[in-house]
């Protein structure tokens, strides 16, 4: 009780919180009696204090008639975010176009396509070290792009 009280902010909740947790011990221990007890109950105490903070905080389309009444943000990005997005997007696609070919042969297959080093090596019939610095500079070209003041993808980073 000490444990419930401390733990959860409306005290009117308790004796119920206190039950529903002898339910809980109770369906479990009748499958088998849990060993240690004591750190069961409150291991059971505290999950179902986070169950009902989760389900506090949902709130159902039925009890709400009208969305709007919520007031809460719409996810959607607003047109400011959509141009710097599509920005973003053409430059990156910019200096993907500028990587030497078997750097963005090898970032393309392994971070679009999601292919291994190993089915990226066979495909391109290199060894999988180059794979793997050709992924790495890659990388390294491409944030010193976008990051960095450093506008040549072709040298080594």
């Amino acid at each position: 009780m000490q444990f419930l009280r401390r733990s959860w902010r409306n005290q009117n909740d308790i004796d119920d919180l206190c039950q529903d947790i002898y339910a809980r011990v109770f369906e479990a221990a009748s499958e088998h009696i849990p060993q240690p007890t004591k750190p069961f109950v409150f291991a059971t105490a505290r999950n179902l204090l986070i169950d009902r903070a989760r389900r506090d905080r949902i709130v159902s389309f039925e009890a709400v008639a009208d969305l709007d009444a919520l007031g809460v943000a719409i996810d959607e990005p607003g047109p400011d975010r959509t141009i710097i997005a599509r920005d973003e997007l053409r430059r990156l696609q910019g200096a993907l176009d500028r990587l030497p070919k078997p750097y963005r042969d090898a970032l393309l297959m392994k971070k679009v396509e999601g292919l291994s080093r190993k089915e990226i090596a066979q495909r391109l019939g290199v060894d999988e070290d180059t794979v793997k610095h050709n992924i790495a500079n890659a990388m390294y070209a491409l944030a010193d792009f976008v990051y960095g003041d450093r506008a040549d993808l072709g040298g080594t980073p």
